[in-house]
């Protein structure tokens, strides 16, 4: 039987990008533009679906090569306010167990002749499946991505 077990955590995360902030928004909110940064290294996501507007949803599903595990990303938004914040709660499966339930509010702050991205995650971590500082390496490569999306849409 797996050792229940719960961790609590908040990580912020700054990026600038050289892009307005319409453009940076775009990529969150623009369903086919989202596909296309919103993935690991290695694998595409099966699964991406994305209902973007207060109270739709979006998921995001993919195995990891080779056979490993499948990883589901399911969430709710809750708030848009256009080009400057979206807000949602997410929950995390590993095949059939929940590893993690979030809030997270992105924010998109003009600078300069580009925009300041401040993601702020807000989670609970569930029976060591996942852990924060394993979330918040993730999320950083997930924003590495959308900087090179938006760097190859321009």
């Amino acid at each position: 039987m797996t050792q229940r077990s719960v961790t609590h955590a908040t990580f912020v995360i700054e990026r600038t990008y050289a892009a307005t902030a319409a453009r940076v928004f775009s990529a969150f909110a623009d369903p086919a533009a989202k596909k296309r940064w919103f993935t690991g290294p290695d694998e595409g996501p099966s699964e991406h679906e994305l209902d973007f507007r207060v109270g739709g949803h979006e998921i995001s599903r993919g195995r990891v090569p080779g056979g490993g595990p499948t990883y589901t990303f399911e969430a709710a938004i809750h708030d848009i306010v256009p080009n400057e914040r979206i807000v949602t709660t997410y929950h995390m499966h590993i095949n059939d167990a929940q590893i993690s339930v979030s809030l997270s509010t992105t924010e998109f702050k003009p600078d300069g002749s580009g925009t300041k991205l401040v993601y702020t995650e807000q989670g609970a971590f569930l029976d060591g499946f996942d852990n924060p500082a394993e979330r918040e390496h993730g999320t950083r490569e997930l924003l590495d991505n959308l900087d090179k999306y938006l760097k190859s849409e321009k």
